[in-house]
Parts: C-alpha cells; structure tokens; sequence
C-alpha cells in the first residue's frame, strides 16, 4: 500500500471538470486523507481545456506532486496534454466515446470506460462526472457509501430521484473499470487514513471566514478572478450576522465605499486582483492620509493588464508596496496557508484598527483557489482590538472647538472616535491638515504630521513576521520564499537534506515594513541564498537586498510561465547552483 498519489481529471471547461473534482476530494476529506489541490482552468466560461489536479495522502502536504498516478480524461487532448506525468504505475480512465489513445512515449494503462453512455441512459450526459468519479474510486478499493454520502449532499437539494440516479452513475462506473482492470488496482492502494476531522477549503474560503471572525460587517467589491470567491461566500454569511455586501460599479468605488464605512466605526473590507488594486490606489492613498483603518485584499494573478487572470503569479509586490503616490504608512501581510489565511486576516482588522491605517493582505491565485486540507480552526485565539477609539471625548465648553483627531502622539497613534459622538467634531479632509483636520500647507505642520503617520511603521506587531525552519547553524544554502510555495520549498528542502545538503528555509510573512532584523543573521550565516518567486523581476530578492543586504550571497529563482513550482523543480535548481557555487 502506498501512503500518497495524485489524481488529475481533464476536459472542456463547463463539462463538468469541477464538480467531478469537487464530490472526489469531498469524499476523500471524510476518511481523514490530507488534500492539495491545484486548478488549471481557462480565462472563459465554457471551452478551452481545463484540469484539476488533487494529491491524496496520509500524512500533512502543502504542494502539488510532480507525477501522477490516475489521469480521468474526458476528451483526448487532457491525455495529450497531462499523461506525460504519469509514473510507472499510471493508469488513464478515459470516456470511450472519443476512442482514447496513447501519445508515443506513454507506458500507462489506459482504460476506455463508456462514461458518456452510462450518463446518456440515466437521461442526460450530465451525470457523466458520477460516472468517471465512481471508476476513480473503484480503482482505489475505497468504500463505495463513503462516497454515496458525499453524492447525497452535493444533490441532496434537487430531490431524491436525482440522488439516487447519480449514485447509479457512480455504480456503473465503478463497476465498468473494475471489469476492465480485473478489479481494484495493487500498485493504488492507499493506506487508511486517520480518520480525524479536517477543514478542505479554498484560501479565499478561510480570508472570509477569518473577516467575519474578526468582527467585519461590510464588504463592497466587484468580481475579479481570483478574488471574487471571497465576496460570494460574505454574500451568503454576513447578512445572517447583521452585516452585508455590496457590488459595486467598480473598484474605486469598492475601496472608497469600504473606507467610507471604517470611519463611520464598521469593520469593513474589500478584495480585488491586480487589475482591481490598481485602480484602488489613490483611494488607499486616501485611508493613508485621513488615517482611516481599512482592509484590503490582494489576489495576485498574472499580469500585467487583464495579462493571465487565471494563472499563478507574484509580482504584484512592489506595486503594493510602493503603488500609492507620496508616502503613507500601510501594512502588507503575505500569508502562506489556509490557517494563515485566516488567522492573519483577524490580525489585518486589529492592525489596521490600532495603528490606524491600510492593511493589504497578499496572496497569490494558487492560495487564493487551491483547496487543501486544514487543521480544525482555533476559535478562542480570536482577540479583537479596536485601538485608540474613544467612546466619550471631554466636555469642552467652547462649541466651536473641534476634537483633536489627529492629534500629534509619540507613537504617531491619535485618538479616534466615530461620527456622532457629542465633543468629538473634526475635519476630514485629503489635503495636508492640522491636529483637528483643517487644511494646513504650514511647512512646520507638514513636517510633523508626516513624522507622525510614518512613526506608525515602528510600531507594527505581526505574528511571525518570519517562518523559520532552520536546523542548520551555518546552512550551504538558505531558501528563501512567499505566500504558496512554503510547502513546495520545504518538500524540496527534504530531498536536498536527504542529499546532505545542509538547508534552511525562511518565509517572509511581513513584506511591509520589512523584517530585516529578524532576517539578517540566518542571512549572514547562510553560505549561500536562493529566493524562490513567481515572478520576472525578482521582487522579493530585490526587496531583501535594499532591506537587509547580502546581494553578494542572494541568487533568483524565478517562475513566471502561469504554473505554480513543483518540488522537483525547486530541488533541481538548488543541485544544480549548488554546483555552480563549489566550482
């Protein structure tokens, strides 16, 4: 038996790729297997090849595989285009409506199973997913009701007779491969899994789920690949908790609106890609400089312009650092798991709150939408704080005296109160103002109010602001890394320290104001560097070197193809500089 594979299932967008996916893993999650989940799917809704690619194990994994072990094709271009991954003991479950076969080089089992005629005399070619989903399982030897039961609550809704048609599908699926393979597979037999609850969600799934823990009760947004994933599951939640989301005509008006709500004392986000936060800027320019708390998130894609929408990339990094014209005080928070995703999402709103500024929360699209499993949530780590905001100014006795609300502090922190509250009138304005908001362009003002927004950054608390595995002292190499390919890198530090390789690995969760205290000594005790990233410019090394210097040390690693990183490659690049270096 083995403790892990990978299965992949591959067609036309709209036929029925994701629900296959969506039911397969579902079941798998209920016997307590840990998941990883990639989609590679196109910038349309129907048409085009598309493929979700799921790794099965016992034990936890925060990466896609390398290989593959079961390609379910629904036409022959998925066995083009994806069965140059399969291993020794690969095996293609194909619909025999479209003759399947072998590309020149491929050694795998292929078994044409007649998918779309089981679905055809159910009623519809619909069922056809239950169908290719039932042989996967069969091939698997895992219980058949296990997945009954994933069926029924997916369907549950539409009735009973349509529950019960599409685990007649699943039957004769199963039933069909096993004839042809002689039954369940050897070389596929998974061992039992624990068996322990786990969450199986997407990023985007855990950053809304973290806002609503964190006490956020509005949202407005406009959809944007790969983000919109966040407002639909606020559009179901927030109502029930008194709150509510709003679709905007765009997202300017997404991010003033957000704004607009966070002054008035509501706890408020908004979420976009590239495209979107590019738009957004002068408005978070805006929260900046009247010092209003908001949170914002990034879901990074390929760009630029509408670029790759629904492909990894991140390169949107010195964008969110520096996009904004003048300088304001922002924080930026690049989580790299599902349980960062929400925790630091929590964090965001505390930040923003207490230090009274923007907080943009990174991830990339292979977070943001690759569903993987999750350790049960930890609800009494909830802290919520609001900060400086005071319930009751004091009484003044001259009306027209306005509230100091940005009010000169030592830690550039002024105190804060909401509309409404009586002796608690100011001025808000984004032009350059005094301590009670008037507009002021007194060069002396100008200075102090600058010093003190920016004082803000010296007062940022993050969580771990750096992931350190460092068994090392003096490590041949330090890989460094951020936001999704954390599991990547450390799967493939393991085969280099199986090499004897010395490796340590750091993942920088706080990219603004850069930790480059915390990060100096494994630099300088590091013999060589490699910084892994998504993008073509190197942003995350360039962003270390201007912070925390070793530019003699540091070599790039750069992926911007619109595919995340595969272990093999990271560990293969890493041999091969390593190489380099001893010659």
């Amino acid at each position: 038996m083995i403790s892990q594979l990978s299965w992949k299932i591959g067609g036309q967008q709209g036929e029925g790729v994701e629900s296959t996916d969506r039911i397969f893993s579902t079941a798998l999650n209920r016997l307590g297997y840990y998941l990883y989940g990639y989609r590679h799917f196109s910038s349309r809704i129907k048409g085009g090849h598309t493929n979700n690619k799921i790794r099965i194990s016992t034990k936890p994994i925060r990466s896609i595989s390398d290989d593959l072990d079961i390609l379910v094709a629904f036409d022959q271009e998925t066995i083009d285009l994806n069965s140059h991954e399969l291993g020794v003991h690969g095996v293609i479950v194909a619909d025999a409506k479209f003759n399947p076969t072998l590309p020149e080089g491929v050694n795998a089992r292929l078994f044409p199973v007649p998918i779309t005629a089981i679905a055809e005399e159910l009623g519809t070619s619909l069922f056809k997913n239950m169908a290719a989903s039932g042989a996967s399982w069969a091939l698997l030897g895992l219980p058949l009701d296990v997945f009954n039961k994933a069926v029924e609550e997916e369907f549950g809704r539409k009735g009973a007779a349509v529950v019960e048609k599409n685990i007649e599908a699943v039957r004769k699926g199963a039933e069909s491969v096993l004839e042809l393979a002689g039954g369940p597979i050897a070389e596929l037999q998974l061992e039992p899994a624990d068996g322990e609850q786990k969450l199986f969600m997407i990023g985007n799934d855990a950053i809304a789920l973290g806002a609503v823990a964190a006490g956020c009760r509005f949202m407005p947004a406009y959809p944007i690949t790969p983000a919109s994933e966040i407002m639909e599951y606020l559009t179901k939640v927030l109502p029930k908790f008194g709150g509510a989301v709003i679709q905007t005509e765009d997202e300017i008006s997404a991010c003033t609106m957000a704004i607009g709500a966070s002054y008035g004392g509501v706890r408020a986000m908004t979420a976009s890609a590239g495209p979107g936060l590019s738009l957004m800027m002068e408005a978070i320019g805006l929260a900046g400089m009247t010092e209003t708390p908001v949170v914002i998130v990034d879901t990074q894609r390929g760009g630029p312009s509408t670029g790759l929408p629904t492909k990894q990339e991140q390169s949107d990094v010195n964008a969110m650092i520096y996009g904004t014209h003048g300088e304001i005080p922002k924080v930026v928070l690049a989580p790299s798991t599902i349980e960062e995703c929400f925790y630091d999402t929590i964090e965001a709103f505390n930040i923003a709150e207490k230090l009274q500024l923007p907080v943009i929360l990174l991830t990339d699209l292979q977070l943001s939408l690759g569903k993987q499993s999750s350790e049960v949530l930890d609800y009494n780590k909830i802290v919520i704080e609001r900060g400086s905001l005071v319930a009751q100014p004091e009484e003044v006795e001259d009306s027209k005296q306005l509230f100091k609300r940005y009010e000169f502090t030592e830690n550039g922190v002024s105190p804060r109160v909401l509309p409404g509250v009586k002796y608690g009138l100011h001025h808000v304005t984004g032009v350059e103002h005094d301590q009670e908001g008037r507009p002021s362009e007194s060069p002396v003002n100008r200075k102090k109010m600058m010093d003190k927004r920016l004082e803000k950054l010296n007062h940022v608390e993050v969580t771990n602001p750096i992931l350190v595995n460092a068994p090392h002292e003096e490590p041949d190499v330090l890989i460094i890394g951020m936001s999704s390919t954390g599991g990547t890198i450390e799967e493939a530090r393991g085969r280099l320290e199986k090499d004897g390789l010395a490796t340590n690995h750091i993942h920088v969760r706080l990219l603004h104001p850069f930790p480059a205290e915390e990060l100096k000594p494994h630099l300088a005790k590091a013999r060589n560097v490699i910084v892994v990233e998504n993008n073509a410019t190197a942003q995350l090394a360039n962003l270390i070197k201007l912070n925390a210097g070793s530019a003699d040390k540091i070599k790039n690693m750069l992926k911007y193809d619109g595919t995340p990183f595969l272990p093999s490659e990271i560990y293969q690049e890493c041999k091969e500089l390593t190489v380099a270096w001893q010659r």
